[in-house]
């Protein structure tokens, strides 16, 4: 079997320094070294002490106190909202189709937009011509930001731009199902959101590219990187999510393969 030649790796690591979250959902990582936990191991094997391993070492782990939505992660339909505009249940994380998170990508730039701005379906329209592709159910569509150039700085939360309802009611009408973007989150940052918010009261801008799941149930992924690396298309992307019982996301290692 050919196994492509290039797998670029999407996903941001997690880490108590780098704040990617705000300080409400941050994780918190507890590191326990091989010398810490030598007693703990002999306790497992009675007659067995330190001296007994090697350098007097155990085995390292760590501890994590984490929310779904930290790190780069899959939103499953049921972080929208509870129900479809049927009344049906949304999926929650392990019940999305697993056929879902190994697609053809296609990747949108639109790094040169202001930081706020919310993508209409006819800019979405716009660049899938500039790239010369032909949007099919299924595939999976990235979106890149200037969010991840500042990855690391005091920016990334109010870095980037968001896809609004029209743009993702026009993706899902498609056949899309899982979409991806570099930014903290789908939406345009809540900095943004909560000034425009404060000028117009309308509450309709709130988190409207999430809530255009209600209409049509899909996936995103959050906090990607990288993606600037690839090409327009003409690469898989894997990113199936870690399977947690009637969870709203999941965590992905997610990565693109291409030749």
């Amino acid at each position: 079997m050919q196994l492509p030649s290039n797998i670029i790796d999407l996903s941001i690591p997690l880490s108590n320094e780098v704040v990617t979250d705000y300080d409400f959902m941050r994780p918190e990582i507890e590191y326990v070294a091989n010398e810490d936990t030598a007693d703990t191991i002999c306790s497992l094997f009675p007659g067995l002490t330190p001296d007994d391993l090697p350098d007097r070492q155990g085995w390292s782990w760590e501890k994590i106190t984490l929310v779904t939505h930290n790190g780069t992660h899959m939103d499953a339909p049921y972080h929208f909202h509870s129900h479809d505009r049927e009344g049906r249940a949304m999926m929650t994380i392990d019940e999305v189709p697993l056929d879902w998170f190994f697609r053809p990508g296609v990747k949108l730039d639109f790094r040169g937009l202001e930081d706020g701005h919310v993508v209409s379906a006819a800019e979405v329209e716009a660049e899938l011509a500039r790239i010369g592709h032909e949007l099919e159910p299924l595939d999976i569509v990235l979106v890149n930001t200037r969010a991840s150039e500042c990855y690391g700085t005091g920016e990334y939360l109010t870095a980037g731009i968001g896809m609004g309802r029209e743009a993702t009611l026009w993706l899902t009408s498609r056949g899309v199902r899982v979409t991806g973007i570099d930014a903290w989150g789908w939406d345009a940052p809540f900095n943004e959101i909560a000034r425009k918010y404060a000028e117009t009261g309308d509450a309709s801008i709130i988190w409207e590219g999430h809530y255009a799941g209600i209409d049509t149930p899909y996936c995103h992924m959050e906090k990607l990187f990288n993606l600037e690396k690839l090409p327009a298309s003409g690469f898989v992307v894997s990113c199936f999510p870690f399977k947690i019982r009637s969870a709203s996301a999941g965590w992905t290692r997610a990565v693109a393969l291409f030749d």
